[in-house]
């Protein structure tokens, strides 16, 4: 394809490693002499014509991306629609990337954005444009098909056990007087996977959380409070982690808020309070809950040195595969053995990722259906492991890069959409 410039975006909602990601992209690109030009707020920059020269940025503060939460160029929740029902944002793609020598896109998300990288890659053919499409894998909810894991999941699930570890220390020292029933709240719409890496908090049977929620399977209102019960009977407290996508038997969310998303998901309103009132009002138990919502999701203080690891290496395996001239795939995270464990990165079709889900392994969920097995805990306990903490500042924050993100000249009428 000759030389042109590189577009990356992110999408959805971000992690703790995502901009670990953008760093290693936009250094891959620069050993190649490539220009990386960011979209500001993932495709909808693309379609503004609102795109950031990272050349601009220094190679320090590039680096320091490894180790900064959030999104260092904003992110967005916008699903394209097919191009047999709306051409125009597809043309208006194609306009800004040939006014911009693009030649390359690489799209970090989650399944929807490899449902738009391939999209464009498609309408791309169509349109006689030279452009090679690339996604790069980013998910706390870990559902991508294909892929091991998803760079940011390793990190929220690691946030997750730790919390829930020390929450169950002060609620088992209060137990006797105070809080007897305490639950958290996970992110997972449709996959229990943040929601089961509570588990690693404990190893023994009474360990906390004692009870587990995951999505995949119905809740049981009735079997639910008689294991709060007897869990407290025994243990004299009990600790309570939720997926946030909990359904009941008729199929609806526990937590259901009425509306939904850019892409048509359910808003949900909060299953640790809903949990909480059923507890207090059941058995009529003193319960705190908590929703880390964000907070699992940003904790880059406390991120897993795979995760980081992950996440450089998908960046740069994703320009490396642009170079190369491949188009509409994916650089994905393959376990060779559990012990000692080992992981290597290969190339999957976008076709093969998009708009898929990967639930929870059954065989990951105890028989009782409150709590992860053995398989489980080998999965998840390489994820873990490993500390990647950032520097710190005198006054003992993190020291964290705000980029200048200075925007490229448009040579575009404004979008209308």
């Amino acid at each position: 394809m000759g030389k042109g410039n590189l577009l990356y975006a992110q999408s959805g909602g971000v992690t703790a490693v995502i901009n670990a990601t953008a760093s290693a992209v936009i250094q891959a690109a620069r050993r190649h002499k490539v220009k990386v030009l960011a979209a500001r707020n993932g495709i909808l920059g693309a379609l503004r014509e609102d795109l950031i020269d990272t050349s601009k940025e220094s190679i320090a503060a590039i680096r320091a991306l490894a180790h900064t939460p959030g999104g260092a160029f904003g992110s967005c929740r916008y699903k394209l629609k097919s191009p047999d029902v709306d051409r125009a944002p597809y043309q208006r793609l194609i306009d800004v990337l040939r006014a911009h020598d693009v030649r390359w896109f690489l799209y970090n998300g989650g399944n929807d954005s490899a449902d738009t990288a391939y999209k464009l890659s498609q309408i791309a053919a169509d349109f006689g444009y030279p452009l090679a499409c690339i996604g790069v894998p980013k998910t706390v909810d870990n559902d991508l098909a294909v892929t091991d894991c998803c760079p940011g999941f390793a990190s929220a699930a690691k946030y997750t056990a730790v919390s829930v570890r020390e929450a169950a220390l002060d609620v088992a020292a209060m137990a006797d007087t105070s809080t007897k029933v305490f639950v958290y709240e996970a992110m997972g719409r449709h996959a229990g996977w943040l929601a089961a890496a509570a588990g690693m908090a404990g190893s023994k049977p009474d360990d906390a959380p004692q009870i587990i929620l995951f999505p995949e399977r119905t809740f049981d209102e009735a079997a639910f409070l008689a294991k709060v019960k007897t869990t407290v009977a025994r243990v004299g407290w009990c600790v309570v982690v939720a997926s946030e996508g909990v359904r009941n038997a008729e199929g609806h969310f526990l937590a259901e808020a009425g509306s939904t998303d850019a892409f048509g998901h359910s808003q949900l309103g909060g299953v640790a309070p809903y949990l909480a009132g059923l507890v207090k009002k059941a058995l009529s138990m003193k319960v705190h809950w908590a929703l880390p919502d964000y907070l699992q999701r940003s904790a880059r203080h406390l991120a897993s040195a795979t995760d980081l690891a992950h996440a450089l290496a998908v960046g740069e395996a994703a320009v490396e595969y642009a170079m190369k001239g491949m188009n509409a795939v994916m650089p994905v995270i393959v376990r060779t053995p559990d012990a000692p464990y080992r992981w290597k990165i290969e190339a999957a079709s976008l076709a093969k990722l998009a708009n898929r889900e990967k639930k929870l392994p059954k065989n990951f969920v105890r028989r009782d259906g409150y709590g992860i097995t053995e398989t489980a805990r080998r999965y998840f306990a390489p994820l873990l492991r490993g500390e990647a903490p950032p520097p710190y500042r005198a006054d003992g924050l993190p020291d964290y890069v705000v980029l200048k993100n200075i925007a490229v000249p448009r040579k575009l009428p404004a979008w209308v959409g």
